[in-house]
């Protein structure tokens, strides 16, 4: 079992972090974004980013290469639909996109989302563990999970079109 601290500051104990995303055991902050036939995507539930999506595989693989056919066919489409509605319904202009294959759980996608106020903490990709934990220690207030909550409805209104 794995200890995974949330956005709000709870804990929970999983087996499989998106196992129990996948199977509604653990419910994201405003739910499902998007599922496809072999992805999962939802709102980081660590950190309250508006937009900080994380798109994750329902099936245990650890790296991209593992991938079938269909697989890395959906995974890039719906990969490219997230960030267009990014884009389109969030105003965000630059994302980084972390893959890691040392994780204990499926391979996934972060989509981390550049804010203005975000290079006050760095400019380049070592800022943004100093905005993550900024945004889990400082950002966890209503007015913020509200933004959090508005992005994650229109990204999901935006990708059932």
């Amino acid at each position: 079992m794995r200890t995974i601290t949330l956005a709000n500051g709870e804990t929970v104990e999983v087996e499989c972090l998106s196992c129990a995303l996948v199977d509604g055991l653990i419910e994201p902050e405003g739910g499902v974004v998007v599922e496809t036939a072999h992805f999962h995507a939802h709102q980081d539930v660590a950190y309250p980013i508006p937009g900080l999506i994380i798109l994750a595989s329902k099936r245990h693989l650890k790296s991209l290469d593992e991938l079938t056919e269909a697989e890395r066919l959906d995974y890039i489409t719906i990969l490219s639909e997230i960030r267009k509605a990014q884009r389109d319904v969030l105003g965000i202009e630059s994302v980084y996109y972390f893959y890691n294959e040392d994780t204990t759980h499926h391979f996934h996608t972060w989509m981390v989302p550049r804010y203005e106020w975000m290079y006050e903490l760095g400019r380049s990709v070592e800022s943004v563990r100093p905005v993550l934990l900024h945004a889990r220690n400082e950002m966890n207030d209503e007015a913020n999970l509200k933004s959090v909550r508005q992005a994650i409805s229109a990204l999901t209104e935006e990708l059932k079109r």
